[in-house]
């Protein structure tokens, strides 16, 4: 950690894909599938028992705190969400018990991202057949970040296949009170990825473009825009 150097971010415009299926519309969908008032309370009583993001609202979630959370801002539940719902076996720079803000620099890097890893699940099951929209979340970042440009020492945290260098780098870093990381994406050469460990250091969140990612039998998907932001 104390080998890796800092630098300043002033980086107005990231661009974080999220799947439309998360987007907040209003109605939950549990409203649907009640039969009554009654039944709809019964229902989001057992929703609100299970949901991360909302046990972390209430302190009772291991990985973040209460007080790391943001409230009273434009999307906070969207950032509050990538903090409390970690991957199972974690992220490039993150363990199974806290989440993180993925973002990227350029619009291009972020969707190679997310076609990177909704192909790997694809290919899990052999079957390159699928049709999803993302949102673009734009957010601004203005603080000091941990820097892995131009750090070949840390080679092995940007290893295509593994996570488990990136994960120990992050728990030290976390746990010292780094806000974050800036590193080259390991899937789009040339792209610049930003990982913010920090709820309250991502600023200005807004819901740009929306994006269909289309897989027809074949790896690679047809991305297009779908909605203008």
């Amino acid at each position: 950690m104390t080998a890796l150097r800092v630098s300043r971010l002033d980086q107005p415009d990231t661009h974080r894909l999220v799947a439309s299926k998360y987007r907040d519309q209003g109605d939950s969908v549990l409203v649907g599938i009640a039969d009554d008032d009654a039944h709809l309370r019964d229902i989001f009583d057992l929703d609100h028992a299970t949901n991360d993001r909302l046990l972390a609202e209430n302190d009772l979630l291991p990985g973040i705190g209460v007080d790391e959370l943001v409230y009273a801002v434009p999307r906070y539940r969207v950032i509050n969400a990538a903090f409390c719902h970690a991957h199972p076996a974690g992220s490039r720079f993150n363990g199974p018990e806290r989440g993180a803000w993925y973002a990227s620099f350029a619009l291009q890097t972020a969707q190679l991202e997310i076609a990177f890893h909704r192909t790997v699940a694809l290919a899990e099951i052999d079957h390159f057949h699928d049709s999803a929209t993302y949102d673009d979340f734009l957010a601004g970042f203005h603080s000091e970040f941990h820097d892995l440009r131009r750090a070949p020492q840390f080679a092995a945290c940007l290893a295509p296949d593994s996570y488990l260098a990136s994960q120990l780098l992050a728990a030290e870093l976390l746990a010292g009170g780094s806000a974050g990381l800036v590193y080259p994406s390991v899937r789009h050469r040339g792209g610049t990825n930003l990982v913010c460990f920090r709820p309250a250091l991502v600023n200005d969140v807004r819901l740009g473009a929306t994006y269909r990612f289309t897989w027809r039998g074949e790896p690679r998907p047809m991305i297009e825009l779908e909605t203008a932001g």
